[in-house]
């Protein structure tokens, strides 16, 4: 816990994690003036907030009274190499991102999960596990409500599962999770990291650089990038994998879920009572299976809560079937790894909705799939044309003005039997605010069909 009492803190971003930094420093005693160079059309909602709490703001620009603050906290849309964050660090002004300034007042357990794909379906696992043991936790992070939101609403007996995607952890500093999770890292958000992947690589890490010997660090130990790039640990380290035996961590054989610790193995569950199906998913199961473990969380507690999840919204979700066409709102995939898995989950034939903006995609990593497949590629947004030149010649391709004639046509098209997926491989940015409003205009449009 640290004093912000009087101090002036300057926060960068007006969209929800700067508006819950905000709100967090007026809670506790500090003096918050918000900054957002974007346009006022698009904050609405922020400004009509900021207004009701009385917190001083300004939008369209970076004055000189950003930088006449104590602390400057960062939201996670805006990039470290940003003008005005530049500014500040070189007038001597101490930089963190809301993450980092939420931690400062943190008492809770934390487990954070990180990782290129399955991040929110571990992250809400966790979460429903923990709640299923007859623990107090919240979620938050780049789930759900940002941190800053609900940190002074869980005291020391509780526990956060603390979702957090690389832009959060750029901005990191003393943070330290008592159990870190990565997952897989795969290429992406290459526009932000300068299509330089060792950053991006480097940006996911940071998870581990404040852990001591106390504290937890569990991994993919099938990731050759993860394996590649591990770096000298003070943490206790755990691994899981779908494909061999681990002397520490969880392991999945002959049906069976496993744990081991110092080479001793005890079977937790069959993974068949894993509700969520695929192998992606049996890998989450798997880590989530690690992060229970070291918290002396009963097997039979870890069964049921398998048993009894449910998966996250705008992630293989099942929308509506219309005359044996089946609807998936996948609008969580903004990534062609997670596109890859999609696919993966059925057996039945696909017409495939792609498009938005393009974050250094290669489509190579999904062609094979979609050659064994997909029916037909619907694609909408920016990177239209990028995916229409990719697959065109390869599988039937189509472009599209706009979202709702993108559903459309994949749905007069479609025969019985078939799936409609929305499984992007591309962010919202172009179309939507985010990938959930996305995954909610595609809902409302397939129900008004």
């Amino acid at each position: 816990m640290i004093n912000i009492k009087e101090k002036k803190i300057g926060i960068i971003g007006a969209a929800r994690s700067g508006l819950a930094a905000a709100k967090l420093c007026k809670r506790m005693g500090g003096i918050p003036f918000v900054s957002d160079g974007g346009n006022a059309d698009k904050l609405t909602e922020s400004i009509a907030e900021l207004k009701k709490e009385n917190i001083d703001f300004e939008i369209g620009g970076h004055s000189e009274k950003v930088f006449e603050s104590d602390l400057i906290v960062v939201s996670p849309g805006v990039p470290s190499d940003a003008d005005v964050i530049v500014k500040a660090r070189k007038r001597g002004l101490k930089v963190i991102g809301e993450v980092e300034f939420a931690s400062l007042f943190n008492e809770s357990f934390i487990i954070a999960i990180t990782g290129t794909n399955g991040k929110t379906t571990t992250t809400s696992l966790i979460s429903h596990l923990l709640k299923f043991a007859g623990k107090e936790v919240v979620t938050a992070g780049n789930i759900g409500v940002a941190f800053s939101d609900v940190v002074d609403s869980i005291g020391a007996e509780g526990f956060t599962a603390l979702e957090l995607s690389s832009f959060q952890l750029d901005f990191i500093d003393t943070f330290r999770p008592d159990i870190a999770l990565l997952l897989n890292i795969t290429p992406d958000h290459m526009n932000r990291y300068d299509n330089n992947f060792q950053k991006y690589i480097e940006s996911k890490f940071r998870i581990v650089e404040n852990q001591t010997k106390d504290d937890v660090f569990v991994f993919n130990a099938g990731d050759e990038v993860i394996l590649k790039n591990l770096p000298a640990l003070k943490s206790q380290q755990f691994g899981f994998s779908i494909s061999e035996k681990l002397v520490n961590g969880a392991y999945a054989e002959k049906g069976k879920i496993f744990f081991s610790e110092n080479g001793r193995a005890e079977e937790i569950c069959d993974a068949e009572k894993i509700s969520i199906k695929g192998e992606h998913n049996l890998m989450n199961a798997l880590a989530a299976t690690v992060a229970a473990k070291k918290l002396n969380i009963p097997n039979e507690a870890i069964e049921g809560a398998f048993a009894t999840f449910e998966n996250v919204e705008h992630r293989l979700e099942f929308v509506r079937e219309i005359d044996g066409i089946k609807f998936i709102n996948d609008s969580k995939a903004t990534n062609t790894v997670s596109v890859y898995y999609a696919l993966r989950s059925f057996d039945k034939p696909i017409r495939l909705i792609l498009g938005g903006r393009d974050k250094g995609n290669d489509y190579g990593d999904i062609e094979t799939e979609v050659l064994k497949r997909v029916k037909k590629i619907y694609t909408v947004g920016e990177s239209a044309d990028k995916i229409f030149n990719f697959f065109s010649g390869k599988v039937q391709t189509e472009v599209y003005d706009s979202f709702e004639k993108t559903i459309k046509g994949a749905f007069n098209d479609a025969d019985k039997g078939d799936v409609v997926l929305l499984s992007p491989a591309c962010a919202s940015f172009d179309l939507f605010p985010n990938y959930e409003e996305r995954g909610k205009e595609f809902k409302r449009i397939v129900n008004d069909l």
